[in-house]
């Protein structure tokens, strides 16, 4: 099983372990920022300063932070540049326990209440994120497993970004809009040819997974 798995994606150059400990740091001060700003807009949106009332009023900012679509995008970013399974799967789960329990807190001790269900649901999804956190660190690999990973998370992608039925598709909104470029531009291939097709693939998958998978947001 680790010859397959090298066989997709290796370890080129191990780091030292301070480097490694300084970057899990500041992963873990990036969710608890995130957790606590999101929270923040949550609570405090209709009293934000000025410039940041106008830009939560041009973009939704409180809903698409509420969305797991950012979350999953900042994941897959952390797991793609972790430099090995192990360390994606570490780091991931240290980025989502972060954010998720500054976010709760925020919200009891700050807030004043702490809805029970919706935290268990994203502490569940913290539990599980490590699993997907490896699986993601292949997506950047070689071969048709990579592939395979890379166009199936751009089509869980796909299906954030866009509201779609039989016959019609429309823009969840132009935050999400970015975080599907920015998922695609991490997950590109080494031609262009090859990144048009993981496109279209991951749109099927997609479609696929909406049927008979419906997908919440």
């Amino acid at each position: 099983m680790i010859k397959f798995l090298e066989q997709i994606r290796s370890v080129e150059k191990d780091i030292p372990t301070s480097r490694k400990i300084i970057n899990t740091i500041l992963i873990l001060f990036l969710g608890l920022s995130l957790g606590t700003f999101s929270k923040y807009l949550d609570y405090k949106q209709a009293d934000l300063p000025g410039l940041l009332m106008n830009i939560d009023e041009a973009l939704d900012l409180t809903n698409f932070l509420g969305e797991l679509s950012i979350w999953s995008l900042l994941a897959l970013c952390i797991s793609i540049y972790s430099k090995s399974p192990a360390r994606a799967s570490f780091n991931v789960f240290v980025f989502f326990l972060a954010m998720v329990t500054s976010y709760y807190l925020y919200s009891n001790y700050v807030a004043g209440f702490f809805p029970k269900t919706y935290a268990m649901i994203w502490f569940a999804l913290t539990i599980i994120s490590p699993a997907f956190a490896y699986i993601s660190w292949y997506a950047k690999g070689k071969g048709r497993w990579s592939f395979i990973i890379a166009s199936l998370i751009l089509g869980v992608l796909f299906i954030m970004t866009f509201a779609f039925g039989q016959w019609y598709i429309d823009l969840v909104s132009v935050l999400d809009l970015s975080v599907f470029i920015i998922g695609l531009i991490v997950l590109r291939r080494d031609s262009l040819k090859d990144t048009i097709s993981m496109v279209l693939i991951s749109i099927g998958l997609a479609i696929m997974i909406n049927n008979f998978f419906p997908f919440v947001r």
